[in-house]
């Protein structure tokens, strides 16, 4: 696990030699609740353990002073899986101007796929159970790795309590609670339990995310241009006959064989071509190869299209700030951009590329004339 010295006093704060906090997740339970002070058989506080609830207190509450609302505007990064969000949202990640999600965004309700819906007559405990992101509770303990498989780890330093603290006390403060409060809450109280966030501050004109699948659905894109009718929405486009290979080392998560491939890329595809139609010059469409080949040009235009200035670190992909190795479904090639991505068709058997290319020419050639592109 990658712990930067300034942190780690922090780190020993906040794990400890014992569990401090019992975990719970969405089945109505409370998240996180401290843990009496352990006591020794002669009924005395034992001093060590019980000075790290009293500054695990302290820090919470340090946490709650000072956390500034996150009302910004959600830029939303949505297609099929495979195609290069994670990589997009790792070279959004560190921009002072962005507030960047860390992985991917799991807010969604009942599955991630599906933007979450909320009624206003629920309590707010009900909201946070909605929204909450069960994942931090792995990276809190292990680290965050995009891959389970990966033996590379990044600090990841949240505390759920903190934010359920965070996220009550934003609605308390308001006199009236819309959907969009509901939303801003669990951004403000997100980035306010993240304690080792190393870009926390400055003005932030966007939130940037991923979260696959999303946009191909016409009534989670409705919902969600409703409560961020600022947001945008970007959407990654890339050559079936390169996805393909990347999607089917999912099996049978994204696509089982080729046919079935072939009608989710175009179900995602058609999904792309409606949001262009019905949402405008809030939708930016490009291409993972652009991505990867023309880095620079393409990040300087998402750069306008989000109205914040182009920074050098929009061109290497990072988590919080640190190089992280790219996201693959083939053996890891180290840390950047990988290239050879954009040759994932020399695996194919003619076979399986003339049912692609048969299945998916028209909609591929349409997807490409409304993709921004780049010389």
């Amino acid at each position: 696990m990658i712990i930067p010295s300034r942190l780690k006093t922090m780190a020993r704060l906040v794990f400890g030699d014992t569990p401090i906090e019992s975990i719970t997740a969405r089945n109505g339970a409370p998240f996180l609740t401290s843990r009496p002070e352990h006591r020794s058989p002669t009924g005395n506080v034992n001093s060590g353990r019980g000075q790290i609830v009293l500054r695990l207190e302290e820090l919470r509450q340090s946490c709650i002073r000072h956390t500034r609302p996150v009302t910004s505007p959600l830029a939303l990064i949505s297609q099929v899986q495979r195609s290069g969000g994670t990589l997009l949202s790792q070279l959004f990640d560190g921009h002072p101007e962005l507030h960047a999600h860390p992985h991917e965004l799991k807010i969604g309700y009942p599955t991630k796929y599906t933007w979450p819906k909320l009624d206003l007559n629920d309590k707010p405990e009900r909201w946070l159970e909605t929204l909450f992101e069960e994942s931090v509770l792995n990276h809190f303990r292990k680290g965050y790795k995009k891959e389970k498989r990966r033996d590379d780890a990044f600090l990841f330093l949240f505390l759920p309590s903190v934010q359920r603290e965070i996220f009550l006390h934003y609605l308390s403060l308001l006199e009236a609670v819309t959907l969009r409060d509901l939303f801003d809450a669990y951004m403000t109280s997100y980035f306010g339990a993240w304690l080792n966030n190393q870009n926390s501050s400055g003005h932030k004109k966007f939130i940037t995310a991923f979260t696959a699948r999303l946009a191909m659905s016409e009534e989670s894109m409705k919902a969600f241009f409703d409560i961020y009718p600022d947001g945008r929405l970007i959407s990654v486009v890339r050559d079936p006959r390169n996805w393909y290979p990347s999607a089917i080392r999912h099996t049978p998560r994204v696509c089982r064989n080729v046919s079935e491939a072939a009608e989710l890329w175009g179900k995602n595809a058609r999904a792309m071509l409606r949001n262009q139609q019905r949402y405008g010059d809030r939708v930016c469409i490009i291409t993972f190869e652009d991505l990867v080949e023309k880095t620079e040009a393409v990040m300087r235009y998402l750069a306008r299209f989000l109205q914040i200035k182009f920074d050098d670190v929009l061109l290497t992909p990072t988590f919080n700030t640190y190089p992280i190795k790219a996201n693959t479904s083939f053996r890891s090639e180290g840390h950047g951009i990988v290239s050879s991505t954009l040759h994932r068709h020399r695996t194919l058997s003619p076979e399986e590329c003339e049912i692609l290319d048969t299945t998916t020419r028209n909609l591929y050639r349409q997807l490409l004339s409304l993709a921004v592109r780049f010389e």
